[in-house]
């Protein structure tokens, strides 16, 4: 049976990869894309909703699927604040969690980052730590977090430390070895392919998946 999916986040480096995944997947019929600006895309499968993400409330009849893929994610320093930033990495991804779980949605699929801990002292992998909670507290049958390393690829926007660390991610990736493998590089379409084929497990639960598990998809 096809399923229907609910993508945010499919303008950014991952989540072009989910779109373009999920579009070629025969087992998805549509794939509605929550967005701030046009993809300037069609296809038979697409549904494009513009929609203003601080209001998210009058969406609600759109808001819907059969597995919700959450790739939003932003920095400190584009946010522009810590603020800015836990309304695009925290209060956006559960919000929409919540209203597509009242709209029957039964599963998430959800991209943190390595070192995610609601306990942690850094803000960055707190934010990503309360956002794993927060989702998990409302009970979908499966949740799948990804908790990526440096995420490769070429992004449209330019971030000249990103852009440091990718220059040097393979000959940092070939330092890790053991126990620190689990910090090599991995490219955005590897995740979205580990994040569809998640997407299809029959399983049901809370799912952590490190970023050495991704690699291996």
């Amino acid at each position: 049976m096809q399923k229907k999916a609910l993508l945010i986040g499919a303008t950014g480096l991952t989540g072009e990869f989910v779109l373009k995944q999920l579009l070629e997947d025969a087992d998805f019929s549509e794939i509605t894309v929550l967005t701030r600006k046009s993809l300037n895309y069609t296809h038979p499968k697409l549904k494009e909703v513009i929609v203003n993400f601080d209001s998210l409330h009058t969406y609600n009849d759109i808001i819907k699927g059969d597995t919700v893929f959450c790739c939003l994610g932003t920095t400190i320093k584009k946010a522009g604040s810590q603020e800015a930033f836990k309304k695009v990495d925290f209060e956006y991804p559960l919000e929409v969690a919540k209203i597509a779980k009242l709209n029957g949605a039964t599963s998430y699929i959800l991209i943190t980052a390595t070192g995610a801990s609601k306990d942690s002292m850094i803000f960055y992998s707190r934010t990503k730590g309360e956002v794993e909670a927060a989702i998990q507290a409302l009970h979908f049958d499966a949740l799948h977090v990804l908790r990526p390393a440096l995420i490769i690829g070429d992004r449209k926007e330019s971030r000249i430390g990103e852009g440091i660390a990718r220059a040097t991610a393979p000959l940092i990736d070939a330092l890790m070895i053991g126990p620190f493998a689990k910090y090599k590089s991995i490219k955005a379409e590897q995740i979205a392919k580990a994040m569809v084929y998640y997407s299809k497990l029959n399983t049901k639960g809370v799912f952590i998946h490190e970023n050495d598990e991704l690699r291996k998809i």
